[in-house]
């Protein structure tokens, strides 16, 4: 490549059709589902040379903000932006918010800009893709990836190549929607058709101007966001309410759709945007009965399926092209062919204020993770494990007296001005009302089974006084 590019990662979807395993809370790129680390993680490794690319910039919701520095800095990624967006206000708003920050730093600037969840083994191929669309974006072009068909699905839009341009540019003749099985035929057939990959390298200032001419409201409402965004930390917190005054719309329609510039480089790299289950059954490894098989699963005259366990066993008897999927607080058994329908099994769940909707049962935390174990009237008992080194903040809660028991590691434990140090099989009694801070002073992860007692177990009943990540 003969320009560095800013890479740009788009973390703020909430990947409902990966339910029960992906929640509002922790969705979809920050879980290892296609191989050993997140998807988030191995969308950043992809760019991850300092020679082709600038250090990542991440857009993403605010929730998820420690994981995804957590995240970042354990493949490598020690100087990360990441722009936080209040609400969600769809792609266009954060690409916007992309190439302003990019523009910034370098008025010639060309922003790759990567949804986080998108799987892309064959790295290679990806990079010699980009490289291919190079000529054409430092022309001017807002050039798209389009992956050329294989099969007519019917899930993804296309995109309908027109005359050549630099390298192995063309002009894009149309965006075609999801389209019925004949129609894709057709255009497995025609040869000029391409799935639109939604992964695009945009000349920042070009794509700034097309959204004044296109999308002005966007535009004006991102700057504003920008100039009154405020540094927390280590993040860049757009500011909310000229944030929230964007129209919620996609760069697809906000800009790609009604421009002159777009160009599309159709590309054969492996890609998939695991969009539902069978997605990912395609891309596991598959037995000598056609299944995928992951966790704690017995699968007796089973076949085609895929099935895996984050927690109880799964066993299956006689079945196939089934979807099996179990958390701790929730299975899921679809059709294989009716996988995409698990979103509106979510959009019920939240009809119904069911938590299992947003909400996992281990909830992360800048310092670590604390996870549900059982409950009842005037008590609950979680699981909390804190990092090395981190620590929760200095607090307290007017209903309720917790108990701490470690398990292992270390416990610094700071009670109404005292301060003590508890070992493996020690504990401590924390009084309703008492300022209290807990803390993890040592090399190992300190693990601890907290017993809360009394009138109200809300999260919501704390009072911090004192606080590391800026959340006092």
């Amino acid at each position: 490549m003969s320009a560095k590019i800013f890479p740009v990662i788009l973390s703020g979807g909430s990947g409902s059709r990966l339910w029960p395993l992906s929640r509002e809370s922790f969705p979809k790129q920050l879980l290892p589902l296609a191989g050993e680390r997140t998807m988030l993680q191995e969308t950043a490794r992809r760019v991850a040379d300092p020679a082709r690319f600038h250090p990542v910039m991440v857009i993403a919701n605010a929730e998820h903000r420690f994981v995804i520095a957590e995240q970042l800095r354990e493949v490598g990624q020690g100087a990360p932006t990441i722009v936080l967006e209040p609400l969600a206000r769809n792609t266009a708003p954060a690409v916007a918010a992309a190439a302003l920050i990019a523009a910034q730093q370098d008025p010639d600037a060309l922003i790759l800009v990567m949804p986080a969840d998108h799987a892309v083994p064959d790295v290679a191929g990806f990079l010699a893709t980009v490289e291919a669309g190079l000529p054409a974006a430092q022309g001017g072009a807002l050039v798209l990836f389009g992956i050329q068909p294989d099969s007519p699905a019917t899930g993804y839009g296309y995109i309908r190549a027109g005359a050549a341009l630099a390298g192995r540019a063309h002009q894009v003749e149309a965006f075609v929607e999801k389209p019925d099985l004949a129609t894709a035929e057709g255009y497995l057939a025609d040869g000029r058709y391409s799935w639109n990959s939604g992964i695009f390298l945009l000349p920042a200032q070009a794509v700034i101007a097309e959204l004044e001419a296109h999308e002005p409201a966007v535009i004006a409402a991102v700057r504003s966001a920008l100039d009154a965004a405020k540094r927390d930390l280590d993040f860049v917190r757009l500011d909310p309410d000229a944030f929230g005054a964007s129209p919620s719309i996609s760069i697809d329609y906000a800009v790609m759709e009604r421009t002159a510039k777009a160009a599309v480089v159709p590309s054969s790299f492996a890609w998939s945007d695991v969009g539902a289950w069978s997605a990912l059954w395609k891309l596991g490894s598959r037995n000598e009965n056609d299944n995928v098989e992951i966790g704690d699963t017995l699968a007796e005259d089973t076949r085609g399926s895929y099935l895996r366990s984050e927690g109880p066993l799964i066993a299956t008897v006689g079945v196939e092209n089934l979807i099996v999927v179990a958390t701790p607080d929730a299975v899921l058994i679809a059709s294989r062919d009716k996988d995409q329908d698990v979103k509106k099994v979510v959009e019920r769940l939240k009809a119904s204020n069911h938590a299992s909707a947003v909400q996992t049962r281990r909830v992360y935390r800048p310092w670590g993770f604390y996870e549900g174990v059982s409950e009842g009237e005037r008590f609950q008992v979680k699981r909390i494990t804190v990092n090395p080194g981190e620590k929760l903040s200095l607090q307290k809660h007017f209903h309720r007296a917790e108990h701490w028991v470690v398990v292992n590691g270390t416990a610094e434990v700071h009670l109404d001005g005292e301060t003590r140090l508890l070992a493996e099989n020690e504990s401590i009694y924390i009084p309703l009302g008492a300022t209290h801070r807990l803390g993890n002073p040592g090399k190992v992860p300190l693990n601890l089974i907290e017993v809360q007692s009394g009138a109200y177990l809300g999260e919501d009943d704390i009072v911090r006084f004192e606080d590391v990540y800026a959340r006092a």
